[in-house]
């Protein structure tokens, strides 16, 4: 805020103070996510439009509510009439902003708890992914067309791609030396992340080499997220599957995804920027029964161990296995999805425009087969069925990002309205269109 003697009454009014307030925010570029304008009263449009049009943020408008003993000409806020003024004059100077609901609401309320905290996601979210790096390690596994993306579609959406040859990634694992501090943490964190019980010991040390090595190029590349290339070389050169890695590096807060799916890898930083909670890269992969809103949802083992039930354990590839051979691909950790409520979504480019679906479901925590392999949960989703034919129609991928908790509000706000993706949320139009 501004100190309270920089203008007349402490607040921005005229045009005049709001160059003053603008000025204060260029002084300060970097230190805010987000400005939230507050209105006491009907307040100065052409003030706030002066003070905010530079701004480069989320820009919240909160307007006090009247009360019915107060008023008098004298007392009255006339908040509510002068929102709608603000947000109208924004709109004309194209200043985007996030409008609180209910259109007026007190700031100690808990209903404004929950306002704000809805848009500090928002402002998390923006801050985020916009000018955020994405690493591909290793280039696309030639049968999974499915993940194909365009880079300068992500970069003038202010994303950047970096990329890393697997053998370069080969060549740093092999020289990475066991007495150092980086292997010793790594090999201590991952050795008590899951169960190592079946685990050749040079799987574990090869394990924990590609983690150092992940490590060191995320910090090397300044990533936000990666997405790595998880088969066949891997297995055929060190015998591991890089999945728990991967799994420990979403836990700890650098979103990681599969099959260098670039783009889950950055749908998956946005979830988790929005739910404060690890995401996970999952497969659409199998139906519940007969169930129409229910499937499981499944992937080899990269889930990270936080959204996982306790007993997790590290096993061999078993689908890997007719291809690379028998104890070539350990590294899977394998469990189940614990229950929890959960945001999904997946991010494609098209024709230049980065398109995501949104939506909510909950994993119910039923019963799986013991012997299906990897880490899978079964996922109830209203309007599945029709969910995933928009996914199809569509041209979406076959993965899905999840994250625990609800925050379509906030993710669409900020990916659909303040970075300009288009944004489809299939569940909310299916509701519209069946009169709900």
């Amino acid at each position: 805020m501004l100190d309270a003697d920089a203008t007349r009454y402490g607040a921005v009014e005229t045009p005049l103070e709001g160059e003053v307030y603008a000025n204060f925010l260029r002084q300060n570029r970097g230190k805010f996510d987000g400005v939230i304008v507050s209105l006491p009263n009907f307040g100065d449009e052409t003030g706030a439009v002066a003070a905010l049009q530079e701004a480069g943020v989320p820009i919240m408008i909160q307007a006090y509510p009247d009360e019915l003993d107060k008023m008098s000409p004298d007392l009255r806020r006339d908040s509510f009439c002068g929102k709608i003024s603000i947000m109208d004059v924004f709109q004309q100077y194209q200043v985007k902003f996030t409008a609180t609901a209910p259109h007026t609401v007190h700031p100690c309320s808990d209903r404004f708890k929950t306002v704000i905290d809805e848009f500090d996601r928002v402002c998390r979210v923006v801050r985020g992914i916009k000018g955020m790096t994405v690493g591909a390690i290793g280039a696309r596994t030639t049968p999974f067309k499915t993940v194909r993306i365009d880079e300068v579609a992500l970069q003038r959406h202010g994303i950047t791609v970096e990329t890393v040859d697997m053998s370069d990634v080969f060549a740093r694992m092999r020289g990475v030396k066991p007495e150092t501090d980086a292997y010793k943490a790594k090999m201590a964190h991952l050795g008590g992340y899951s169960n190592w019980e079946a685990v050749p010991g040079t799987a574990f040390d090869s394990i924990v080499r590609l983690a150092v090595v992940l490590d060191g190029l995320a910090a090397e590349m300044r990533l936000d997220a990666m997405a790595v290339r998880c088969w066949t070389e891997i297995q055929s050169e060190f015998g591991i599957s890089p999945c728990v890695a991967m799994g420990a590096l979403n836990d700890e807060g650098l979103a990681a995804s599969c099959e260098v799916d670039l783009g889950n890898a950055i749908a998956m930083k946005a979830i988790s920027l929005a739910s404060y909670n690890p995401p996970a890269c999952m497969d659409w992969n199998n139906n519940y029964k007969d169930e129409d809103d229910k499937c499981i949802l499944f992937h080899c083992g990269p889930a990270p161990a936080s959204l996982m039930e306790p007993g997790g354990r590290i096993t061999d590839h078993l689908i890997l296995m007719g291809t690379v051979g028998e104890g070539r691909g350990f590294g899977c950790n394998q469990g189940r999805l614990k229950p929890m409520d959960f945001t999904f979504t997946s991010l494609l480019t098209e024709a230049g425009r980065i398109k995501m679906y949104l939506g909510e479901g909950k994993i119910t925590g039923e019963w799986i087969p013991p012997e299906f392999f990897g880490v899978a949960g079964v996922a109830e989703i209203p309007h599945l069925q029709d969910v995933l034919l928009h996914i199809g129609r569509h041209g979406h991928r076959h993965h899905v990002s999840i994250t625990p908790g609800k925050v379509v509000r906030p993710l669409n706000e900020a990916l659909g309205h303040y970075l300009g993706f288009d944004i489809s949320l299939p569940q909310t139009l299916l509701r519209q269109e069946h009169g709900a």
